[in-house]
């Protein structure tokens, strides 16, 4: 009978799907959150979104995640940091060198290593920035440096990507950012599902509390960010927590990412559980909520605010603009 089988016999290997990079960009304006602390501390915020950072983690045990603080005066780290090494991670000793054998059992011993580490560093590395803060800081500036972690965040997933495509001899993906992400999948121009799953799938998930008159001289770089995310196909999530962005909405809008301004903050975890867990190949199956209502009004740098209708300035500068102060050539007529 063997001889007559022709069916091949042969063990197939398997193949695990690429992890998810998940990548926070958390709003610690301290303006915004003392008008949010009767519903919503922030230490209570920082609690729940540990918990959706561990179901993340637990989704997969490849999936990485990283956290930018988007704070007053700067954008900082949170996850990773530069200094990695925990105190907890160091064996304590007497004075004598020798372990102590019959010194107290931390109350983390049993918990899972990558929750640990990250717990650890998120809370000292806020903990760090709000102390570094001063009263002039907070002050002279109610804004929020968005850009600036934006920046970061692109940053990070740029060289993430880069080493899991080196490490796991994927394709290159900097060819693939160049032509923006197109691959050679569907004729749309859009990478075919199986060319999605060998690649590193990275988002941007936003946890905003600052208005839109906060960051409205900010609204230039944040639509370069926007539109960058866009080209490299990295859906933008917004957790709105209070008040209303306009140039967030266009950010989900523009990536295909998920906007959701909440009405009961305190119920944040509920939220990102069960809006925002999803990776971008669980998203195929699933009906995301979506808004129709997108606002496409752009904001005023100059005056901190959204317009309906913009006006030229009649005043001129000879050698740049406004803006930025870039230098201008103007063009002289021909004969």
């Amino acid at each position: 009978m063997n001889s007559v089988d022709a069916s091949e016999h042969y063990d197939l290997g398997t193949t695990d799907l690429a992890p998810s990079l998940l990548t926070i960009v958390f709003d610690t304006n301290p303006h915004a959150w003392a008008a949010l602390d009767q519903s919503l501390p922030l230490s209570k915020a920082i609690a729940n979104i540990l918990v959706f950072i561990n179901a993340h983690l637990a989704c997969n045990y490849a999936n990485e995640v990283a956290i930018v603080a988007s704070h007053s005066q700067k954008a900082a780290w949170l996850y990773p940091s530069q200094h990695e090494a925990s105190s907890s991670g160091t064996p304590t000793t007497d004075q004598d060198g020798d372990l102590a054998m019959n010194g107290s059992i931390p109350s983390q011993t049993n918990k899972y290593r990558p929750f640990r580490l990250v717990e650890e560093q998120v809370t000292k590395n806020l903990k760090d920035l709000m102390d570094s803060t001063s009263n002039n800081d907070v002050r002279g500036n109610t804004s929020t440096m968005l850009a600036g972690a934006l920046t970061l965040a692109l940053s990070h997933i740029n060289r993430r990507t880069i080493a899991w495509a080196e490490e796991h001899g994927g394709a290159d993906l900097e060819d693939a950012a160049a032509d923006g992400g197109a691959g050679t999948g569907s004729g749309s121009g859009r990478p075919s599902a199986a060319n999605e799953d060998e690649r590193l799938q990275s988002r941007i998930l936003i946890v905003s509390v600052s208005g839109s008159s906060d960051s409205a001289h900010q609204y230039i770089p944040v639509m370069n960010s926007i539109f960058a995310c866009q080209r490299l196909q990295i859906p933008i999530d917004v957790c709105k927590l209070s008040g209303d962005a306009v140039f967030l909405q266009q950010a989900c809008d523009a990536t295909k990412g998920v906007y959701m301004a909440l009405s009961e903050p305190r119920g944040l975890l509920q939220y990102l559980m069960m809006a925002f867990l999803p990776d971008q190949r669980s998203r195929r199956h699933l009906v995301l909520p979506t808004r129709v209502d997108v606002d496409f009004r752009a904001a005023c740098f100059c005056h901190r605010r959204v317009v309906d209708i913009g006006k030229k300035k009649k005043k001129k500068r000879a050698n740049g603009t406004s803006a930025a102060g870039t230098p201008m050539s103007t063009p002289t007529p021909g004969p």
